[in-house]
């Protein structure tokens, strides 16, 4: 018999999402559970689950196009009832957290396992069996942490967050696609090396390859830039992969673009020199060598939709809700880059990259303690100022998908290097858009550091409903008087942005006046 299968809700409040790539072909046969496709949310790009086993009939939606929750996406042959009666129980167990109905930690007692797909991937990998994990979240459904607490085993001490995840990226640095893409490089005839061993293809062992795959993993984004730029996915050399799989990040689709455009303009100037005797046109030749390029001074239109519509929604609301005021500053943070330089090496021996955005939000933690009022929202319903009892520290991050913001949760109980090590590991799973949905919520505060592109001040968008937030700018050097001379100092620049209804000016000022004196004398951190 025929199953349709519909986008299910693979997000709280989701209500479309965009086919990023098949993983299946009509004819194929599949496994419950088994990912069928990829879909990109306002959120995150996350596999959806095959619901049945059976064999795949028909692929109802071509990569790109935007679907509505609970358009048919495309349909199995499977055989009975049987299999029709377990393909309700396993689409209603991955519909999202509108179908839990039990009590929150409770198990289900009908036989299904509430777990979204990146949980049942992660239960796959670690080879646990997902059936046989009590689950913690609301109606028992199965999380992460669940996942790897039953790997580790009950003989492990300190739980799944025991050993918090080391991402090695530094926001205060980054500013674009990431560093890694910094250490690779793409020669003029296009072919592959890295920084400091020239012409050495990558090593053979992984998936990726050099050029000419079957399958390439890349972001929505990165797949519209290379579209753009007129070349194909699966020829771009990368050492990437995720899952087995090669997967292209937009720093490569351009490295490989000029290269090829670069190989080109030889080609076109040999062959004109080879012509010029009487043969074809050397502006025809050059004309042939650009054909696939976009015209100069043609219009480019980019779809207004997935994570970008979102940003602007909430930047618009944001603005025209929430009357905005910015305090600006300058902490002279010479002690800091001290501090920062003396511990930067211990950090390392310990597995973290240590930046000065820990400092900051520790700053922040310390000055909210002092000031509630700025980590408070308001409730416009019932007429309330609510002042959060934990402080969850929002870190906007650059992706090429646009703003993201996760958020570093219970901020005020973490060590130096604990927001180093989970701030880093949030920012990257942001960039490559494998976080969370429920990781970029619940802020209390956020913090923008448009320093690690340069910039000196800003008025940043309070994340609403949020009432403050604190733009971060870049460490120059600058004069400033010391005992009646004028010394060289490291000076760092601060923007407060707050919601002019709740927060006044003048604590705005005092806030920053804290977490200038936090970050001007960072011992004072130790006494926290």
């Amino acid at each position: 018999m025929v199953r349709e299968f519909t986008l299910p809700d693979v997000g709280e409040g989701l209500t479309e999402a965009e086919i990023v790539s098949w993983l299946v072909d009509p004819g194929d046969t599949v496994t419950e559970d088994q990912p069928v496709a990829e879909v990109e949310t306002d959120k995150a790009v996350v596999e959806v689950p095959s619901p049945v086993d059976g064999t795949v009939e028909e692929l109802l939606a071509e990569p790109g196009e935007v679907v509505p929750v609970g358009t048919v996406l495309l349909t199995f042959d499977v055989d009975g009832g049987a299999a029709d009666a377990d393909a309700d129980t396993a689409e209603t167990a991955d519909a999202g957290p509108a179908a839990d109905t039990a009590d929150p930690g409770s198990k289900p007692t009908d036989g299904r396992t509430f777990a979204s797909p990146t949980t049942r991937r992660l239960a796959r990998e670690l080879g646990v069996e997902i059936g046989a994990v009590d689950g913690s979240g609301p109606g028992g459904r199965i999380t992460d942490a669940d996942v790897r607490a039953a790997a580790e085993g009950p003989d492990d001490e300190g739980g799944p967050d025991a050993d918090p995840a080391h991402g090695g990226v530094d926001p205060a640095t980054e500013t674009d696609e990431g560093a890694k893409a910094a250490t690779r490089r793409i020669d003029d005839d296009g072919s592959f090396g890295r920084r400091g061993d020239e012409g050495d293809p990558p090593s053979a062992a992984g998936p990726s390859g050099s050029a000419d795959r079957d399958r390439t993993l890349a972001a929505p984004a990165t797949r519209k830039r290379a579209e753009e730029a007129g070349v194909d996915l699966d020829s771009i050399p990368t050492d990437r992969t995720r899952e087995g799989e090669a997967f292209v990040t937009p720093a490569e689709v351009d490295a490989y673009a000029e290269a090829q455009e670069r190989a080109q303009a030889a080609d076109a100037e040999a062959l004109s020199a080879d012509s010029a005797g009487g043969g074809s046109s050397p502006d025809a030749d050059a004309s042939t060598a650009t054909a696939d390029r976009p015209a100069s001074g043609a219009d480019e239109r980019i779809p207004y939709r997935g994570v970008r519509r979102t940003i602007g929604e909430r930047m618009e609301r944001s603005k025209y809700t929430a009357p905005h005021a910015t305090h600006h500053d300058e902490a002279d943070v010479t002690e800091l880059v001290e501090t920062r330089n003396r511990l930067e090496g211990r950090a390392e021996e310990r597995g973290s990259s240590l930046s000065y955005l820990p400092f900051v939000v520790e700053a922040v933690v310390a000055g909210l303690e002092q000031y509630p009022i700025l980590n408070s929202h308001l409730d416009e319903d019932n007429e309330e100022i609510v002042l959060r009892g934990e402080y969850n520290v929002g870190i906007a991050t650059a992706t090429d998908a646009g703003l993201m913001v996760p958020v570093l949760k219970r901020a005020g109980e973490r060590s130096l290097l604990e927001i180093a090590d989970e701030m880093n590991d949030l920012v990257e799973r942001a960039r490559d858009r494998s976080i969370a949905p429920e990781e970029m919520r619940g802020g209390t505060f956020s913090i923008t550091n448009f320093g690690a592109v340069g910039g000196e001040y800003a008025t940043p968008i309070v994340n609403y409903p949020e009432t403050a937030i604190l733009g971060v700018g870049e460490i120059k050097e600058k004069p400033r008087v010391v005992g009646g001379d004028v010394v060289p100092r490291k000076v760092l620049t601060l923007s407060l942005s707050i919601d002019h209804r709740v927060v006044d000016g003048a604590d705005a000022a005092r806030f920053t006046n804290t977490v200038i004196e936090y970050l001007e004398s960072p011992e004072l951190l130790l006494l926290e």
